[in-house]
Formats: structure tokens, sequence, C-alpha cells
């Protein structure tokens, strides 16, 4: 598939009829009008648009150059909206970022995701076969640059907890994607959170964007739960949140 193609199936999979709606419900917990909301790892920018719709600010870090183009085309004429074509990490500099033509999704700065990957069911199909350097900036960079987030989402396919070693302060509410081949990169960033003052989490799997939990777990509970999901979940968001309430399940979750 050309990378064109993958682009296109990323778009009608990601703002599918229904979803924006969906979105924004789950969202406006975290975000209202006016606060500022980061989207780290933005892909086709349905989380922008979301959280634009909930009339918050946002930084969208993406960086894929086709991505790029992408996010310039939807949201370049949009004041609401600073993008930053860059990865994050623990520390500024350069990085590589390996590109999954067939699936722009998976694009990821970690080695040791493909390494993960490689054999894993549900991913034998799945090739990197391209590779960029790519600037590197850190969350505190961005914080320091742009003010501090209400929420800040992070899905970057393996290299969560690289990015949250650059976030020295905790902001209201993030959540970080996790996978069923490699738990450990999620008990490494629960074990970030909770340094960095977190007591409360949830987690939503797959993109059903309802929590699994009726009311909020601490870090060891949740390593817990993520330790015995079968493979087949495949991955999900923990939410880490200083305000607890924020994690309870809403009637309208419908999990």
């Amino acid at each position: 598939m050309s990378a064109a193609a993958a682009i296109g199936r990323s778009l009608r999979t990601y703002y599918a009829p229904g979803r924006a709606a969906r979105l924004d419900a789950f969202h406006a917990r975290f975000l209202g009008p006016g606060e500022l909301a980061f989207d780290i790892g933005a892909h086709v920018g349905d989380r922008t648009a979301s959280f634009r719709r909930l009339g918050a600010r946002v930084v969208a870090v993406e960086p894929q150059p086709r991505l790029a183009r992408l996010l310039r085309l939807l949201f370049g004429r949009d004041p609401g909206v600073v993008r930053v074509e860059a990865l994050l990490g623990a520390a500024p500099g350069e990085a590589v970022l390996r590109l999954n033509t067939a699936n722009p999704t998976v694009a990821t700065a970690s080695a040791s995701f493909i390494a993960a990957a490689s054999g894993a069911p549900g991913w034998e199909d799945q090739v990197w076969d391209a590779a960029i350097a790519r600037p590197v900036t850190t969350l505190d960079a961005l914080i320091a640059a742009h003010g501090v987030p209400a929420f800040a989402k992070i899905d970057v396919e393996g290299h969560e907890a690289a990015v949250l070693a650059g976030l020295s302060r905790p902001i209201r509410t993030l959540s970080f994607e996790f996978t069923t081949i490699q738990r450990a990169v999620a008990r490494e960033c629960l074990a970030r959170l909770a340094a960095l003052g977190y007591r409360a989490f949830n987690a939503c799997l797959g993109e059903t964007m309802a929590f699994a939990h009726a009311a909020p777990l601490d870090a060891a509970a949740m390593a817990a739960w993520i330790a015995a999901l079968p493979h087949a979940a495949n991955s999900g968001d923990v939410y880490a949140s200083l305000g607890p309430a924020r994690l309870r399940r809403a009637p309208s979750d419908g999990a």
C-alpha cells in the first residue's frame, strides 16, 4: 500500500461518522474553552480537532513529514493550533524515526517496540521500511514555550516512557498509550507518573473511549491490571489525573 493510500485509510478510520461526537463527549471531562491541550503523536489530527471543538487551544506534535503536511492543510489557518514537527523525548537532540509506509499509525522512535512486534501475534504484517532523522524536544520545553496544558495525550508507539522522562512537573491530566507487547513500558510510565505525584489512574481499551474501571486505581493496581490483560487486548490508553473525579466512569461511557 502506498503512503497516500495508508493515510487515506487512517482518515476514513479516525474521522468515521459518529466518532467525533464520542470523542468530544469523552474529552469534555478533561478540557474546557480556553484551556490548552497537547496532542503528542497527532497523526491525522482527529484528537486535535476534538480539542478545538471543545474550545481548547492545541499544540499538535507530529514528526512524520507527510502527516505534518496533512496537519498543515487541516489546521494551518487555525490560530488556535500550533503545529510542532518533532519527536518528544527525555532530552533535546535528534533521534531516528522508523516509518511504516503501509501503516503510518505505528511509526516509532523505539527500536525495542519494533523488536517486540517482530513475530508477535497480530503484528506479522507490520514492516518498518524507512527511517529518517528528526529533531527531539521535551514536554518541559513545550510547557516553557506554550504554557502548562490542562490535558496532554501521548501516543508514540513504545516511546511513551522516554516522553514522560522529559516532564519534571505534573500537569492536571494526561494519557499515554500502552500495548500488550510492551507491558514493561507501561510499568515504567506508571512509575514515572507516581514519582511526579499522580495517585489516580484509569484506562480505556482500544478506541472504546470508555473507562474500564468505575473508579480510579492507584499505580500498582493499574500495572497489575495491564499485566493480566490477554495479548488480544492489544492496546489502550492509561489516564492519570491530579483530580480523581475526572477518572470516574460516567453513565454515558457505556462500559
